[in-house]
């Protein structure tokens, strides 16, 4: 079953939080516009940097964001046709957005790290005493 996405024009004026997650949201199109805030890429050279997405949805996920004016896709009357992207304004616009969430993720991503090697660490202590709880007992 295929999902119809909201039109932006439709959405509640009061919220432009919502907007956000309808146009960039899911899995690949943040990171699709990360690599394409580099310069223009072909379907192949985006495809090799992200390898676990398929190619049904590198191009659907382009399709959409070409849809809302985020990427143009230009075609050149070549044989076999050479098919490139880029990013529009709106697109470029993104690039502080994207540089904060890109340091937000490293921030989590070593904010969780401690935070497990913390628990480890306790599960250690507990287990320990534990064990020696053990011993003493018998």
């Amino acid at each position: 079953m295929r999902r119809v996405r909201e039109q932006v024009d439709m959405m509640a004026e009061w919220c432009n939080t919502e907007v956000v997650p309808s146009v960039v949201g899911g899995k690949w199109k943040l990171l699709i516009v990360k690599y394409l805030l580099l310069g223009t890429h072909r379907f192949g050279e985006l495809k090799q940097a992200m390898p676990t997405v398929t190619q049904r949805m590198l191009t659907r996920q382009l399709r959409e964001l070409e849809g809302d004016g985020l990427v143009s896709r230009t075609v050149y009357p070549e044989v076999p046709p050479r098919v490139e992207y880029a990013l529009t304004e709106a697109g470029e616009s993104l690039r502080d957005i994207i540089g904060q969430l890109d340091a937000w993720g490293s921030w989590y991503r070593h904010h969780r790290k401690a935070e497990v090697r913390d628990e480890d660490q306790v599960r250690d202590e507990d287990q320990v005493r534990d064990e020696d709880r053990a011993t003493t007992e018998t």
